[in-house]
């Protein structure tokens, strides 16, 4: 059985993940700090999948405990989801981004060197493309202009880790850019449930089904897209969990390489189209209104996904009605937990 260290285990995709690992008989050791998770996830987890992780609480940046979780364990492979993840946020808070999302990847690489664990599957994302020249987005496509510090925080690591290849080819590397996951776990028993106000769309438009904020805020409709608001690739995060899994095997398979996979349905939506999906699947009324865009985002985006398809035999197969269901149901089950 491999052990698999899971950073930032208790957030979004790194709960769901970690689930699909269990279900999958891969061994599990789990870290977090809980700057935007909760504690509660971990028996989540268990009821989900009737397994238990080995679980550290621990911030990236402390060299000491994660050298300990490395001491401690036989790490065979390592999954990354330890980052800040709000575009706007990292526009307001430029320091504390390239600090946690990439100092927290230098020290885990350092660490990792040491003992030898030199597989890795890295949580990157679409915003490394900046402004796409062409649509679809392929892994092809220029990287490198991008729009906030998110999106550079991300690039960088992604040049990082591109170094570390080239010098070792010893490495194992996999890196997963995503698009816009949304949706929760069909248990409904974890999704998407940050600390504070959501900086992300999903979450946003649930609190704002619950009565929990007035409006959803849309910003901007003077984009150039059919609707004149942002159009997104939005995949539910079922998909992109197995997603994880396929690529874990391909890196069990390979042995040794360097890979690059977009990750995301292939198709775009605006807005205003989830908005209006959201109210068709679960009969309710989500007012909004428009204010001015935010710095750093862009009209559209969408994915290139034959890369994963073909060499990761993967696809999305869940729609955005099931990503809007789920959404919310999960919020109905969770209510004021």
């Amino acid at each position: 059985m491999k052990n698999i260290l899971v950073t930032g285990c208790c957030g979004y995709i790194g709960s769901h993940t970690v689930v699909e690992l269990l279900n999958n008989d891969y061994n599990v050791i789990g870290l977090d700090n809980f700057s935007n998770s909760k504690r509660e996830v971990l028996e989540r987890i268990k009821e989900i999948t009737n397994k238990e992780i080995k679980f550290y609480e621990c911030n990236m940046l402390d060299a000491g405990k994660l050298e300990t979780i490395f001491a401690e364990n036989r790490i065979d492979l390592v999954i990354d989801f330890a980052a800040y993840k709000a575009v706007g946020e990292s526009v307001e808070k430029p320091v504390e981004y390239y600090i946690n999302n990439v100092s927290s990847v230098l020290t885990l690489l350092s660490i990792m060197k040491k003992y030898n664990t030199k597989s890795l599957i890295f949580s990157s994302s679409a915003t490394v493309y900046g402004t796409p020249k062409e649509i679809p987005i392929t892994e092809e496509s220029e990287v490198g202009k991008t729009t906030n510090p998110y999106g550079t925080s991300k690039l960088y690591v992604e040049n990082i880790l591109q170094d570390v290849y080239k010098s070792d080819k010893n490495w194992n590397i996999c890196i997963l850019r995503y698009f816009n996951p949304i949706g929760a776990h069909t248990s409904l028993l974890i999704g998407d449930s940050p600390n504070g106000i959501p900086a992300n769309l999903m979450p946003y438009i649930t609190k704002v089904a619950n009565k929990e904020l007035d409006c959803l805020k849309i910003f901007g409709n003077d984009y150039d897209t059919n609707d004149g608001t942002g159009v997104r690739d939005y995949i539910h995060i079922m998909d992109l969990a197995l997603a994880h899994i396929k690529a874990l095997q391909k890196l069990e398979t390979e042995k040794k390489g360097f890979y690059i996979y977009n990750l995301g349905t292939g198709k775009g939506y605006s807005v205003l189209e989830v908005v209006n999906t959201f109210e068709k699947v679960n009969n309710i009324k989500i007012p909004y209104k428009i204010v001015e865009r935010r710095k750093g985002d862009i009209a559209r985006y969408y994915a290139d996904v034959k890369k994963a398809k073909k060499e990761l035999e993967w696809e999305a197969i869940y729609t955005l009605e099931d990503m809007c269901k789920t959404s919310y149901d999960f919020m109905l089950k969770n209510k004021g937990e």
